[in-house]
């Protein structure tokens, strides 16, 4: 095949125009994160615009490499820059136009109550703190100023997660006309603003300092990443992997968007860019538009629970749990990659079952060659796992690994980043931080509620009272289907932060191990994203697909069934969640069995392995999953010994259709189905 012709044919595997503008259109659609203004390019507004994103991206690589600032004043000024960016670019209303020359009249007095209000705080902080805490009327008028803005914005950018947070925060006000366990003694407005505005717990809490150090930089991270060139390498790299083998475009997209999801951490986004590629080329290979939608779906949620970033939430687990990243993310790395693994394996059967093949040759790139081109570019990924493996800080390690992009960058012409590249990376990188970060400076209104209050305990106990002390799998499901409701719509930061902020004390309370309770809440917080009825990745990749959305949802469930199971495995048994407590061998042993019992479940759940698989070995793959994926000995031999004999009918019944489906026999090829 000649160049032109070979170019020919590529184009119809890539994401047309059409494509790329519809994802961009649901996204917009489902997540009012993607819903922002366009000011003229190249106006006086853009370029304002401009500047103040990367001097934000700016301000944060100082504050966290060279900058001295104590923490306080670090998350005001972040807040500031968050809340000023928020009121420019995301619009007040739903039917505001988008296309804007200047910002509204309305934006400019929220800017100047933000600019107010957290600049009252940086200059008084310290007398106030040195004071005793005394405050004067001022003070208190500065709080509500604070908090009203941090509504406002929230109402723009995340305006589910901005209502559930008035609902706490109004809980404060109007919790003590509650009869029962959930009433509390009431609080009077000062005491509120104090508590939200000026305390370590409210919009200063730890939600916001973990976006001001973390979550900043590792967004800022994947820009560079991002514009460097790492995504088409990831793309060409699953391709030379997988791409041949059956069913080769799906794994492809199972493989491209757990890479980009890990970095980005927003299953949404990682559904757009990767899912306007890799939908329209599953089902040109001939997966349904059902299937291939929810294979993108489930493959960028996981993203959000995959090491080495996990899209920023391990490191607010990390701060949660007193515990170094480290140790977070080899937690994480045992149920990530079964995860992924039995998403895979489903993958590989449906393609079994309905006949496909891989790519043919002339569609995938010479493996060297994608190495020799592009491989420089996972200098900053090595750069920065080999940091935090060695003892450094996950700030230091992320502040090396963006240079170090920009460097491994110019170790070939085709991927070097020039100063304009580097200043579209510090824009993107703002940009892109913007609304998790609104998400975790809204987020201290809830955790603000909670601790004064005392509604986590409270609401602890009392499940603990119906459920009984020590019922694990009971305060577990309890605890499942709690958060996946308050993880529903919500950003997998935000989700996650609310889920452990509400539902760990019931898991610890029932004899849960700490890291086994927050990583179970986390699961289910972003598997929300395809679970009905507002399962967000799934609708979003329907309509990439054109397909039906709660088909698509239920199919993406059965697909990701290994996320749903796995968490209830570790919560009395933690060999899956790896730790240095934990003997090496008998991890690797439970990491082995579970491996082959998420495979059985794939294998269970498509009804396929040799041949089409009937009841009774669908059921004894299933059963077989189960035991084996439970970590224990006896389990495990109890399990093994159940696949085996599904695997063994299997294989009889696949020899017995082959040689009914031979030319001695041509009038029984249709004997079995």
């Amino acid at each position: 095949m000649g160049q032109e012709e070979r170019d020919g044919v590529q184009t119809d595997f890539a994401a047309t125009e059409e494509d790329e503008a519809r994802a961009q259109a649901l996204v917009e659609e489902k997540d009012s994160e993607s819903r922002v203004r366009l000011y003229a390019s190249g106006g006086m507004m853009a370029r304002i615009l401009s500047v103040i994103l990367i001097a934000f991206s700016a301000f944060q690589l100082y504050a966290s490499t060279f900058g001295t600032l104590d923490a306080m004043k670090l998350r005001s000024w972040h807040i500031i820059f968050l809340l000023v960016l928020a009121f420019l670019l995301y619009p007040a209303c739903r039917r505001e136009k988008r296309s804007r020359t200047l910002p509204t009249l309305w934006d400019l007095a929220c800017t100047g109550a933000a600019l107010y209000a957290f600049g009252y705080l940086i200059l008084h902080y310290d007398d106030i703190a040195m004071g005793g805490g005394w405050f004067t009327t001022q003070d208190y008028v500065a709080a509500g100023i604070g908090v009203a803005v941090a509504f406002e914005a929230a109402r723009r950018v995340v305006p589910n997660l901005a209502w559930l947070a008035f609902a706490f925060f109004a809980y404060t006000f109007v919790g003590k006309y509650i009869p029962g366990a959930f009433g509390h003694v009431g609080f009077p407005l000062t005491r509120v603003m104090d508590h939200m505005f000026w305390g370590s717990q409210g919009l200063l809490g730890v939600g916001v300092g973990v976006s001001a150090t973390y979550v900043f930089l590792f967004v800022l991270f994947g820009a560079f990443l991002r514009l460097s060139g790492f995504s088409e390498f990831i793309n060409d790299l699953a391709l030379t992997l997988v791409g041949r083998t059956s069913g080769g475009p799906a794994k492809v997209s199972v493989i491209a968007s757990a890479l980009m999801g890990m970095i980005n951490g927003s299953a949404l986004a990682n559904v757009a860019t990767t899912g306007a590629i890799t939908i329209p080329l599953m089902k040109k290979t001939g997966y349904k538009s059902e299937f291939a939608g929810a294979v993108e779906a489930v493959a960028s949620t996981g993203g959000q629970f995959a090491p080495p970033i996990m899209g920023a939430v391990g490191f607010i687990m990390a701060e949660f749990l007193g515990v170094s990243y480290v140790k977070v993310m080899l937690a994480a790395a045992i149920p990530a990659f079964l995860y992924y693994l039995g998403l895979l394996m489903a993958v590989h059967f449906e393609a079994k079952k309905l006949g496909l093949k891989g790519l043919s040759r002339e569609y995938i790139p010479d493996a060297l060659q994608v190495i020799r081109r592009r491989g420089h570019l996972s200098v900053p990924l090595v750069a920065l796992m080999a940091l935090m493996f060695m003892g450094y800080t996950p700030l230091f390690a992320a502040s090396v690994a963006i240079f170090a992009t920009v460097a491994a960058s110019w170790l070939s012409p085709d991927t070097r980043m020039g100063p304009r590249r580097i200043l579209e990376a510090l824009e993107e990188g703002a940009r892109g931080a913007v609304g998790v970060g609104v998400s975790c400076v809204i987020i201290g209104i809830i955790i603000g509620s909670v601790s004064l209050t005392g509604l986590g305990l409270t609401f602890g106990f009392q499940v603990l009272k119906y459920v009984g002390e020590g019922q694990l799998y009971l305060g577990g499901l309890f605890v499942m289907l709690m958060s996946t409701v308050l993880g529903m719509g919500v950003p997998g930061v935000a989700a996650y932060v609310i889920v452990a902020a509400v539902a760990v004390p019931v898991l610890t309370g029932v004899g849960v191990a700490p890291m086994a309770a927050h990583m179970f809440c986390l699961f289910y917080a972003c598997l929300s994203n395809i679970t009905p009825p507002v399962a967000m990745s799934s609708y979003v990749a329907a309509g990439i697909a054109r397909s039906n959305e709660t088909r698509t949802s239920l199919i993406a469930m059965r697909l990701g069934l290994s996320g749903f199971i796995l968490p209830f495995f570790f919560l009395n048994n933690p060999l899956l969640l790896y730790s240095s407590e934990h003997p090496a061998l008998a991890s690797l042993w439970a990491f082995v069995t579970a491996g082959v019992g998420v495979s059985a479940l794939a294998v269970g759940l498509e009804r396929w392995m040799f041949t089409r698989c009937s009841i009774l070995e669908s059921a004894l793959f299933l059963g077989g999953a189960i035991l084996t994926i439970d970590p224990g000995l006896t389990t495990d031999m109890l399990g093994f010994a159940l696949i085996f004999c599904a695997v063994y009918l299997n294989y009889r019944a696949a020899a017995a259709a082959r040689k009914a489906a031979s030319p001695a026999n041509p009038a029984a090829s249709e004997a079995r189905r």
